[in-house]
């Protein structure tokens, strides 16, 4: 077969460096797509098919950047890249569109979207998790998990099955390792019981009464973390993206552009030191969960901690997901798939005749056992 070809430079005057995500098919010349189930680039027109470069062969792209490089501003230019991006005004997505392209709906919540000039330099992703779900498979998954909801329209899986196509967007990630060692002061508590008597009717009876028997402690504990997952969007919400978890980041595959084709890209607008900010956060509950068990006992307090963390480092990865904007009866509704496994989350809509007949199922029910409570006595 023959070798998998870069991304094709982009259009004269769009600006040296800035990557277009597009692969003319060699045959016909039609754009070629990523196909999710073939894991190729494959030509809708002539069904001509090309590879992407194995997994082993780019696994050096995966290494780590030193957080100290981005705190001083000194990340390798071969780690950087420049894209042509449309924000949306209304969700506050940032998405990469081609130079091609003037108009487009935001993939996140179906606004019209207005190309303007605007090139934005950021650091690279280094790497991926292909799609591996195709859009039937998603729009599948989504109307099952739309089918399943209680008290929705009954209209809206039907809805949902025959409406716009889904967008398959790469959502933008930071990973975070780093090296820790606390020092910690705490107390450790043991539960003792002791016997009291007590009057009880006039009567003395005797009770047992838990105490705590309390002594100071101090120690160390260690723990290094690996691929502490951040979300760098803000464009949905974050009990959305939270329930498509988890993630096998074993599976990363080191990026390639090729794995775009014919899908969109967010890129990150949560910046590096605000997405560690948010790692040191789920660092520290990881760390005082440690503490806790090494204090051990049967009750423990923490007086005092002292982190020292080293060894920072950190990623800019892309995870897969399917993202539909519905309009239902005139309100905007969004649903997103795990491009991997499935998981489904979203917005949804109740209908007002199944709740005031739930609501009244539950008085009549309230009545019935009132009733048959009065009349057993």
């Amino acid at each position: 077969p023959r070798p998998p070809r870069r991304a094709l430079p982009s259009s004269v005057g769009t600006g040296e460096g800035i990557e277009d995500h597009r692969f003319p098919c060699d045959t016909c010349g039609a754009d070629m797509r990523y196909s999710p189930t073939e894991g190729e680039l494959i030509c809708d027109f002539c069904g001509n098919r090309e590879p992407i470069r194995s997994r082993a062969a780019g696994l050096a792209q995966l290494r780590e950047i030193p957080i100290a490089d981005a705190a001083r501003g000194a990340i390798a230019a071969a780690d950087m890249e420049e894209t042509r991006i449309i924000a949306c005004h209304n969700c506050g997505a940032r998405v990469e569109f081609e130079p091609g392209i003037h108009a487009m709906e935001c993939p996140f919540c179906a606004t019209p979207l207005v190309a303007d000039t605007g090139i934005s330099r950021h650091i690279k992703p280094r790497g991926l998790l292909p799609f591996s779900l195709s859009e039937s498979e998603a729009r599948a998954a989504m109307t099952d998990w739309l089918g399943s909801l209680w008290l929705a329209p009954g209209g809206l899986r039907d809805y949902a099955r025959k409406g716009r196509r889904l967008s398959g967007v790469y959502m933008p990630y930071w990973t975070f390792d780093a090296a820790t060692r606390t020092r910690y002061r705490g107390q450790r508590g043991t539960v003792y019981y002791i016997t009291e008597t007590v009057l009880r009717d006039g009567r003395p009876v005797q009770v047992q009464r838990q105490r705590i028997r309390w002594s100071p402690v101090a120690g160390r504990v260690a723990r290094a973390f690996d691929d502490i997952l951040i979300l760098a969007s803000r464009s949905l919400p974050r009990r959305f993206t939270e329930g498509l978890e988890p993630w096998d980041l074993s599976l990363l595959e080191p990026y390639a552009p090729e794995y775009l084709a014919g899908f969109r890209a967010e890129a990150y607008g949560l910046e590096v030191h605000e997405g560690l900010e948010e790692a040191r956060e789920m660092m520290d509950r990881v760390i005082e969960r440690d503490v806790k068990f090494d204090i051990g006992g049967d009750r423990q307090l923490i007086d005092t901690l002292e982190t020292d963390i080293s060894d920072v480092t950190f990623k800019h990865i892309l995870l897969p997901v399917w993202i539909a904007a519905y309009k239902y009866r005139g309100k905007s509704y969004r649903f997103v798939v795990n491009g991997r496994s499935g998981r489904v989350q979203g917005e949804r809509p109740y209908s007002p005749v199944k709740v005031a007949l739930a609501v009244l199922a539950g008085l009549i029910l309230a009545a019935a056992a009132g009733w048959i409570a009065a009349y057993t006595r």
